[in-house]
């Protein structure tokens, strides 16, 4: 039998390091080749690390959490044959006792006892904690009566004194007082909600949840936002997008709203091309692409991710509905490739029905804008003569300020605006 190091693999991309984010053996567990070892999340994916043979898995080189180094030792197999590791002698075991015994206690002389005769003034000794009083309850709005100590404590502790019942004199509330409330030992306080909550739980934040931490901090950290929020009238808009979904009812395929916004980017960014672009602030240039690849936020068990929809330049409308529904199941079920969530140009961020009248979205580092698409109701609206209803979205739109002028900001929202109330120009090339 010997000892085989598998180490973390090179995933390309010039990636150096990755974090553990899940573990899938254990110390003592018998693998197969191939069986998957852990996952690793880089800044582009979640990637399976299998092992390259069988065995017994007898060390595991890092905690969740972790960030390893590509290279370094992932986990110690025990297998068939020679291995890579040289067998290191185990340590001698040493027997411990739980309670070591302790040293016996020199021998003293005892002294000889003496007797003591009663004395009749002698009292009894007092006990450690005398009586309380019997505990009375305060009239509704009467005013706690408790050292400044005591209200420290409460308030630090989130208790409101008028619900602790003082055993002290004139019923003060003393410390003991406050610890059977906290506790909830006292069963004579008044009924209410019960004792207050002061449990606190801690989550480690690791995978997913950590790079979505460092990237908003880095984003918002780095970028200087400027968000203009329009109100649109999407009434047009609707009354299309349920003709069309009626042309295509038999073969389950539906249209949501969001193709139509992605189509409406390819026009506006068209004639602002400075919007569909990275800003490398180190090296201070304003990368444009003629390509139009659009990020979908989509939230995910794990967190947010913006799986992306490539040239959408070159999609329909159908085509644009397809990809979103494929890259959004794909990332639901932790499917999505690296080349699938990485390289958008611009991002479209939406929370559908559960959306908010307006929102400030943050843009996704290094692009230098982002639309944020609000919840859609039904509001009066004034034709000129009379109020009639129609059906209304805000949009929410931000922009990097270093790069992109207020004007350029305010034109380009205008546009989509334009495109939106106009449904029939999104299909109109210039």
């Amino acid at each position: 039998m010997g000892l085989l190091s598998i180490s973390v693999p090179d995933v390309g991309e010039g990636v150096a390091e990755a974090e553990l984010v899940e573990w899938f053996v254990e110390v003592g567990q018998l693998i197969r080749a191939d069986d998957v070892l852990a996952a690793v999340m880089t800044d582009k994916a979640t990637f399976e690390i299998p092992s390259s043979a069988s065995g017994k898995v007898v060390k595991l080189g890092a905690a969740i959490g972790e960030t390893v180094a590509v290279g370094s030792e992932l986990v110690q197999l025990e297998v068939e044959g020679e291995g890579n590791v040289s067998a290191e002698a185990p340590a001698p075991a040493t027997e411990t006792s739980a309670t070591p015994p302790e040293p016996a206690a020199p021998e003293v002389e005892a002294a000889p006892e003496r007797e003591v005769a009663p004395s009749p003034t002698t009292a009894p000794a007092p006990s450690a904690k005398a009586p309380s009083a019997t505990p009375a309850f305060r009239e509704p709005g009467e005013k706690p009566l408790a050292s400044p100590a005591v209200r420290r404590r409460a308030f630090d502790a989130g208790v409101d004194l008028r619900l602790v019942l003082g055993t002290g004199p004139a019923g003060r509330v003393t410390h003991e007082d406050l610890d059977a409330f906290v506790s909830g030992a006292s069963s004579e306080r008044p009924i209410g909600r019960g004792a207050p909550d002061t449990s606190v739980s801690e989550t480690k934040v690791v995978g997913l949840r950590r790079k979505i931490a460092e990237r908003m901090s880095l984003s918002y950290g780095e970028i200087p936002h400027i968000t203009i929020v329009e109100e649109v009238d999407v009434t047009g808009l609707e009354d299309l997008r349920a003709r069309l979904n009626d042309e295509k009812k038999g073969d389950g395929r539906k249209l949501t709203i969001l193709p139509f916004i992605m189509l409406a980017l390819v026009d506006a960014v068209r004639r602002q091309p400075t919007l569909n672009a990275h800003f490398d602030s180190d090296a201070g240039v304003l990368r444009q692409f003629g390509a139009v690849h659009v990020g979908i936020a989509a939230q995910t068990e794990g967190g947010l991710m913006v799986p992306v929809v490539r040239h959408v330049e070159s999609l329909d409308i159908w085509g644009c509905a397809d990809e979103v529904v494929r890259l959004s199941k794909a990332a639901r079920d932790g499917k999505a490739t690296r080349d699938e969530l990485s390289g958008s140009t611009i991002t479209i961020t939406s929370l559908g029905p559960l959306g908010a009248l307006a929102t400030t979205p943050i843009i996704n580092h290094p692009e230098v804008a982002i639309v944020g698409v609000n919840r859609m109701a039904v509001r009066p609206h004034w034709d000129g003569s009379q109020f009639v209803p129609r059906k209304m979205m805000n949009i929410s739109c931000s922009f990097d300020h270093r790069v992109i002028d207020g004007w350029d900001a305010a034109v380009f929202v205008q546009r989509l605006k334009t495109l939106l109330e106009t449904p029939a120009l999104i299909f109109v090339k210039a």
